[in-house]
């Protein structure tokens, strides 16, 4: 059983490796905005995702492709503001790796300068080992992505979990290990058998965070309005919410609407 062992003022990429190595299992969540990064960071969270999910729970598009990075910039550096804690991991969005690895290295470092936040992450493994050498070799902080990697949504053509057949999950187990060698902090796995998953993080030094991918890892990760209830057509097995947001604030917002309708409100307590 993990429980923490330590306080921490700050999260950086060693905080991780040490809560690993002491088996202090790593809370991670997404954030998107100042506000509720802020209420993230209080709650303890170690790491901050600016996930490019944002494409969907904030802009509404039904994949994570449309993003732009100056999209994602303009995200991370309202979550930076609202961080005093945790470790701030940015993706690197469709588009702005893949092509070649000068590119993927300048869109690093904008996200780094422009935004102000802690480390990159990107999808794939061996594939993107030339982008992965020139960010790293610039001192970037990468954290890797393996599994389901929604930016290839349509190339598997379906969300279903990933690696159930020995090939491919003898290839996550490779390109999981060329990360590592590479030089990548961490690893997220997404929607992958869970025994296959803890063999990964028993296989590496650097922590493996997972989402659909089991308790055998060094910690999860999950999406901030699926896990608050704020969205209501996304529910996979690994989903837990802990709010029903979307009742309750959708009891408050029509409260509202009758209340203005019906002089109810303002009162005269709420007047000048």
């Amino acid at each position: 059983m993990s429980t923490a062992k330590k306080e921490y003022k700050r999260i950086t990429v060693k905080t991780l490796s040490e809560m690993k190595a002491s088996n202090e299992k790593i809370a991670m969540l997404t954030a998107y905005d100042f506000t509720m990064a802020q209420m993230v960071d209080k709650a303890g969270v170690d790491v901050i995702l600016v996930g490019d999910s944002a494409s969907n729970v904030i802009a509404g598009h039904e994949t994570t492709l449309p993003i732009t990075l100056d999209q994602m910039i303009y995200h991370a550096s309202a979550v930076v503001r609202g961080t005093k804690r945790a470790l701030v991991v940015v993706d690197l969005p469709f588009g702005s790796y893949q092509s070649d690895s000068k590119e993927a290295l300048r869109s690093a470092i904008r996200i780094m300068k422009e935004s102000g936040a802690h480390t990159v992450k990107l999808e794939g493994g061996t594939e993107n080992g030339d982008a992965l050498k020139r960010i790293l070799g610039a001192g970037i902080p990468v954290m890797g992505h393996l599994g389901l990697t929604p930016q290839s949504i349509y190339q598997f053509g379906s969300y279903t979990v990933r690696a159930k057949q020995e090939a491919e999950a003898e290839k996550l187990i490779a390109d999981a290990l060329f990360l590592q060698e590479q030089g990548c902090f961490g690893i997220v796995l997404e929607k992958v058998p869970a025994a296959l998953a803890q063999t990964v993080a028993e296989s590496l030094h650097i922590p493996v965070i997972g989402i659909g991918a089991g308790s055998g890892v060094d910690g999860q990760v999950l999406v901030l309005h699926d896990m608050l209830g704020m969205t209501t057509e996304f529910s996979p097995r690994f989903l837990r919410r802990y709010l029903n947001l979307d009742e309750q604030i959708g009891g408050a917002l029509s409260q509202y609407v009758s209340d203005v309708k019906s002089v109810a409100f303002p009162s005269k307590d709420e007047q000048y």
